[in-house]
């Protein structure tokens, strides 16, 4: 574990420099008016130990869409609440199709793939809608809770522009309601889905909202139990498997650390036992993910020795 936060902080703005030519890489994720309005000018990056470290380079402290990301807090949420009967109606398997593939989820009959992929995503939050009072209010508390920040909000353009452009969420919804895995209204089911979209985090703010992922389900800093070990380690696992859309096998590959993305531009990655790399670029690949984003933690991961399979 590096001891020494200033020579992370060196480290971290050195590589933000190397990576200032990819800045014109990539494409914005326009499908949603909302995030096509974001300057392609960000790079965020953030390193959160569980020894209570943070280091942080460029726009670390600003906050964007987190989008796809807040899969992994849902599911963390659904997990809680509904323990092993979640998984007779959502499968872990990497899906090997495209993030939104309906035709995948017709041959399997309503069951999605896992829980990071679209379908997946929207069957736990039918889970969070049928089981929870005020399930948006809830989430969004959860967020404040991990973060230790209440200045944590919904985005409403984003939602409004999600829920605009959300056809093919509700064909999956739709779909799965067809095979009876989905119980709440699908309105309800898209409502909370977006919501979660929507939350405007920093990279600061997320590397410390996913610390309990690095330290066996335990928040290091409030030593609060977020989810029990067993769960901590099936999180990282889904995520090592398909947390990284179509690029989960190559970015296991070359980099070794569990991660989710965003559309919004930002990747989390879990390094057990260590802490949380986070960053922030808007530019995608043609995967979904930063361009910047996934280069910053693959020099981090090589730089630093932190992947899971050293």
């Amino acid at each position: 574990m590096i001891k020494d936060i200033s020579n992370l902080q060196v480290k971290l703005q050195a590589l933000l420099q190397t990576q200032q030519t990819l800045d014109n890489q990539g494409k914005i994720a326009d499908y949603i008016p909302a995030l096509a309005k974001v300057s392609a000018n960000h790079i965020g990056v953030c390193v959160a130990t569980i020894d209570g470290k943070i280091a942080g380079a460029g726009d670390h402290q600003v906050a964007f869409s987190i989008q796809s990301i807040s899969k992994v807090f849902g599911l963390v949420m659904a997990m809680n609440r509904i323990g092993e009967d979640l998984w007779q109606r959502v499968n872990m398997e990497p899906s090997g199709q495209p993030f939104n593939s309906i035709i995948q989820l017709e041959w399997e009959k309503g069951i999605p793939r896992n829980p990071v992929i679209n379908a997946g995503a929207l069957l736990i939050a039918d889970v969070l809608a049928s089981h929870f009072s005020a399930s948006k209010l809830a989430f969004l508390s959860f967020m404040r809770k991990l973060s230790g920040d209440e200045s944590v909000y919904i985005d409403n353009n984003v939602y409004q522009s999600e829920l605009s452009h959300g056809n093919r969420n509700a064909a999956m919804a739709y779909l799965m309601k067809s095979f009876g895995n989905i119980e709440a209204e699908i309105p309800d089911v898209l409502s909370q889905y977006f919501t979660q979209c929507s939350i405007a985090m920093s990279c600061e703010q997320l590397a410390k909202s996913l610390l309990f992922l690095a330290n066996k389900g335990i928040d290091p800093r409030t030593k609060n139990v977020i989810c029990s070990p067993k769960d901590a380690h099936r999180v990282n696992a889904i995520l090592s498997t398909s947390g990284m859309y179509d690029q989960s096998g190559e970015f296991a590959f070359s980099i070794g650390l569990p991660a989710k993305s965003g559309v919004g531009g930002g990747i989390v990655a879990i390094v057990p036992n260590y802490g949380v790399i986070c960053t922030w670029s808007p530019l995608l690949n043609k995967f979904g993910n930063s361009v910047v984003g996934t280069n910053l933690v693959a020099s981090l991961a090589e730089k630093l020795g932190l992947s899971i399979y050293h």
